[in-house]
């Protein structure tokens, strides 16, 4: 079944990629693992797939040594400093930066760690009073505050549209995140750069490749509906 669904995703991913006049190969699936058993992100990496994306630092502690080590871990969740720690060894990228005090904690275990970590700073583009995020306005000045950290690339923006029925109506936001990132590239800031938009999850990660995304989360339409009773 998840292997079905894989082809399932891949084939609405392509079609996507037709329409917007992109190679297939400018976008990336991150499989959303969170409260998925090990067993089930087994399947997923028999069918292909080789990035996946966790909510959880615990999860992601608990998952990576029970799977193949050639897995892209991403962070995708929010972050507490006090966990940045356990995912220099771990992820390939972190999506939630979203405050100066958490880029600093990033870069103190990086440095230490002795790497360089890529994030993406999280935009709430639709400035939802329920999710983490930036504004649109606080993007550039947090940037201009962070870049010089040691330890840190900064990568690009990801952003978390709202839940609808109808994903037409998230094109704005993903719009809107892929003008902001065009204005910073614009800037030419040292250790910044806007290769990835992550953006687009089971529900509108069409539009959101449409867009302009480099980095589509998507779980529900590849595992099936969580249990957040685990």
């Amino acid at each position: 079944m998840i292997a079905q669904n894989i082809r399932s995703v891949e084939e609405r991913i392509q079609a996507a990629c037709k329409r917007a006049g992109r190679s297939r190969e400018e976008v990336t699936l991150i499989c959303v693992t969170k409260t998925m058993p090990v067993e089930d992100l087994q399947q997923a990496y028999d069918a292909g797939q080789r990035s996946f994306g966790e909510n959880r630092v615990q999860e992601i502690v608990d998952k990576v040594p029970q799977l193949p080590g050639d897995i892209q871990w991403h962070m995708i969740g929010h972050l507490q400093r006090n966990k940045a720690k356990y995912l220099m060894d771990r992820v390939v990228m972190i999506h939630s930066v979203d405050s100066a005090a958490l880029a600093q904690a990033v870069s103190k275990e990086a440095v230490k760690a002795g790497r360089v970590m890529d994030i993406l700073l999280e935009v709430n583009v639709a400035e939802e009073e329920s999710k983490f995020g930036l504004t649109c306005a606080g993007v550039l000045p947090l940037i201009r505050e962070i870049s010089p950290l040691p330890g840190i690339r900064i990568r690009g923006l990801m952003t978390v549209a709202p839940y609808t029925d109808d994903p037409e109506t998230n094109r704005v936001y993903f719009k809107k995140l892929r003008e902001l990132a065009v204005d910073i590239d614009h800037q030419s800031i040292d250790n910044v750069s806007m290769d990835f938009l992550s953006m687009g999850m089971t529900g509108d990660f069409e539009v959101a490749i449409e867009e302009g995304a480099t980095h589509i989360r998507v779980g529900t339409a590849i595992f099936g509906k969580r249990n957040y009773d685990l």
